[in-house]
């Protein structure tokens, strides 16, 4: 399986330098974090599916490659790039072993096809970013408001379906975890169950899972109260074509790389209303931009507003995704005033970054293991940096841009696993980037 596109393969690290303010268009790949769980729908739907906008990220390429052991059929046109089709086929006598799945962090999306194709799953413990435990009890208790049992020992764990599909389903999460949710709405499409889900996740990952099963006939509604899902009269046939939104995650990164050397660009193929509370930062920070259907724009400031900045993640409908908070805390070493950012979903996240960006010369007060505060404007110095998890990755290119001399990022594997070559896009917009070769 080729995990990684040609034109980096080889490549373990990147030369920084500082140069003149980011400028023109570029158009980010495929989402990551859509990728996955859709493809677990779709292997979930018993029915071919076709998805366009696949990214060859490391992570989604990982995600099929075990598909595909797990004895689903993933088709790859050779007319369109970036598209698969997924189909269920007879699966053998036993399942596989898939101890491959440790290497990524949403391999917990695999239950609901193990589910569908042997009656269990059986996984290892979940892997990839170093970013804190990858916590699994609230996935435990959707599988057994279906009936399931699981067992779980020091490797992984293990769902066994129930005897007995239910016809609903009902529970409530006491947070909103993306996760949780989509296991819920994909293990409803297993058993063709209703489901009423109470204090749901209503990022754009989970309402396009939704709105894919829609198209394939099921009716689904959500609001902030509670998803509702229910299969559709009969047994649909034919292909259902799916569509992988653009990653938001890499828009809101580029748009912070423009931000931070003071430039003015555009970055096309998101959905503009995914980055309205990223966007709504940046404007009250004195960073101009405008959100249009497909596109966000960063123009270049008159003036720096000084308004602290406050990068709060959070799980709440329109709430500030937490994946942003790496690359807002880089962007905001750039801008005056004294900033306060956390992120209390992933709480190994700043333990990996705040030491990289302190071996540039960064002061950051760290007032909690997952708040931190700094002023900025700061003066950074090159040196040699490690992506330690794919957003630290990121957030270390954004720093390089403003320091002075040569800044050089290694652990680029990280970054392949959440972006196809978030470099080659940086140089499109004109960064001083160099590949160093293994």
């Amino acid at each position: 399986m080729d995990l990684a596109p040609t034109r980096t393969r080889g490549v373990d690290a990147v030369t920084v330098r500082p140069g003149r303010p980011l400028a023109g268009t570029v158009r980010v790949d495929g989402s990551k974090n859509a990728a996955l769980p859709l493809l677990a729908a779709a292997a979930s739907l018993g029915r071919n599916v076709r998805l366009s906008g696949v990214p060859a990220s490391a992570d989604v390429q990982r995600m099929l490659g075990l598909l595909e052991q797990a004895g689903y059929r993933v088709a790859r046109p050779v007319a369109e790039p970036g598209a698969v089709i997924v189909v269920p086929k007879e699966h053998p006598a036993e399942a596989p072993d898939l101890s491959d799945a440790a290497r990524i962090r949403a391999s917990y999306y695999l239950v609901a096809p193990l589910l569908a194709a042997y009656g269990q799953a059986a996984l290892p413990w979940p892997g990839g970013c170093q970013i804190g435990d990858r916590g699994m009890e609230l996935h435990f208790t959707v599988y057994e408001a279906f009936g399931d049992t699981v067992l779980l020992d020091d490797t992984g764990y293990r769902v066994l379906a129930a005897d007995q599909t239910r016809d609903r389903v009902a529970l409530a999460l006491p947070f909103r975890s993306r996760g949780a949710s989509i296991a819920a709405i994909c293990r409803a499409v297993v058993a063709g169950s209703r489901l009423e889900l109470g204090n749901p996740n209503l990022s754009p990952e989970t309402t396009g899972v939704l709105s894919a099963l829609q198209s394939a006939g099921w009716t689904a509604h959500a609001d902030s109260d509670k998803i509702t899902l229910a299969p559709p009269s009969g047994v649909p046939a034919g292909t259902v074509a799916w569509t992988v939104p653009g990653d938001k995650i890499e828009a809101g990164t580029l748009a912070c790389a423009i931000a931070a050397t003071a430039g003015e660009g555009r970055v096309e193929g998101v959905a503009g209303s995914d980055l309205a509370a990223l966007a709504s930062l940046l404007d009250r920070s004195g960073v101009p931009v405008s959100l249009a259907p497909d596109a966000i724009t960063v123009h270049r400031a008159r003036t720096a507003s000084g308004r602290p900045l406050r990068a709060v993640a959070s799980l709440t409908p329109g709430g500030l995704d937490a994946d942003f908070e790496p690359a807002l805390l880089a962007l905001a070493l750039t801008l005056p005033g004294t900033h306060l950012l956390a992120d209390d979903i992933n709480p190994g996240r700043h333990g990996n970054l705040l030491p990289q960006l302190a071996r540039l010369g960064a002061v950051i007060e760290e007032l909690s293991p997952t708040h931190c505060r700094l002023a900025g404007p700061q003066r950074l110095n090159g040196t040699t940096v490690k992506a330690t998890d794919i957003r630290t990755g990121s957030a270390l290119l954004i720093a390089g841009l403003g320091a002075r001399g040569v800044t050089t990022v290694s652990g680029l594997d990280q970054l392949r696993r959440g972006h196809t070559d978030l470099p080659a896009k940086l140089r499109v917009l004109g960064a001083d980037l160099t590949d160093v070769p293994r």
